[in-house]
């Protein structure tokens, strides 16, 4: 039962990690864009709710429609105003660019809040769980980021696949050249994917102040998952995005279970096998 109860909290876990890795999905299957600085706007997120609730005592719900909504403006304004000069055949500049300002938000943070970890109380929510049974349970707080993973991804593909916009989403995709004929313009369907996928990191920012400590350093790290679990579903796929967080959160839990030291080092080598067998992920779209 020990490691079947490290199966089911993977389980869980892959759902923060899918949150890590939609927006990151997202503005690569669009824009062909790979953003270098994904995992610092998610701990800036994080940062944000925590001074919200914490510094300005504001309610924990309107903290986090505010966090989004900032994220989601920022996504926006920074995509319409710098990543668009940068896009074009050559994919160095964008991530040159990026990396720039992955050292600089994290400086910035730095000599905000200082190399302290912090972490956002969620009270009962972290605390309660719900029992299943046999000696398994698992936490409301878990549960509820799962869900929210997958509700989450539900209404990107219900855009993607139902709506005017995600056509256009995903002719940009296909065909940058014949959005104009449609009458759209590039530059503001790019910005409109990085404002919908910087709310995602917003969410996923939220979930990570809640979820565990965080300190300005730690976003390379939530890179590096949302790439594996980008990686392992397949680009293009959100829900193949859910499952590589599936895999990945399993992966470390269960090699947790066996040594503590083993927990991270089992997701990276569950990734690199994948990745020999299928280069392309699992359920790769494009």
């Amino acid at each position: 039962m020990v490691f079947v109860n490290a199966v089911l909290q993977g389980i869980l876990l892959g759902g923060l990690y899918a949150l890590f890795a939609a927006g990151l999905s997202l503005m690569f299957g669009v824009m062909r864009f790979i953003n270098i600085a994904h995992g610092d706007f998610i701990v800036t997120a994080a940062y944000l709710m925590v001074a919200f609730v914490v510094g300005w005592a504001i309610h924990p719900a309107i903290a986090a429609v505010a966090v989004l909504a900032i994220l989601g403006a920022a996504g926006y304004l920074n995509q319409r105003v710098l990543l668009n000069r940068m896009l074009g055949k050559d994919i160095l500049p964008p991530i040159l660019v990026t990396f720039g300002m992955s050292i600089i938000i994290q400086n910035a943070l730095l000599e905000i809040f200082s190399a302290d970890s912090q972490r956002l109380v969620a009270g009962g929510l972290d605390t309660g769980s719900l029992s299943l049974g046999g000696g398994l349970a698992v936490g409301y707080l878990p549960l509820l980021m799962f869900a929210t993973a997958v509700a989450v991804i539900a209404i990107l593909q219900f855009i993607f696949y139902r709506t005017s916009l995600g056509r256009l989403l995903r002719a940009t995709s296909d065909d940058p050249e014949i959005v104009p004929l449609m009458g759209a313009k590039n530059a503001h369907i790019f910005a409109l994917a990085t404002m919908m996928a910087s709310v995602v990191v917003g969410v996923a920012g939220i979930f990570l102040a809640m979820k565990t400590n965080f300190d300005p350093s730690a976003g390379p790290v939530r890179l590096i998952f949302a790439f594996e679990a980008v990686i392992i579903g397949g680009l293009g796929s959100l829900w193949g995005t859910l499952a590589g967080g599936i895999i990945l959160g399993i992966a470390q839990t269960v090699g947790a279970q066996i040594d503590a030291g083993y927990q991270i080092l089992a997701g990276h080598l569950v990734f690199l096998a994948l990745l020999v067998v299928r280069p392309r992920g699992l359920f790769p779209k494009m």
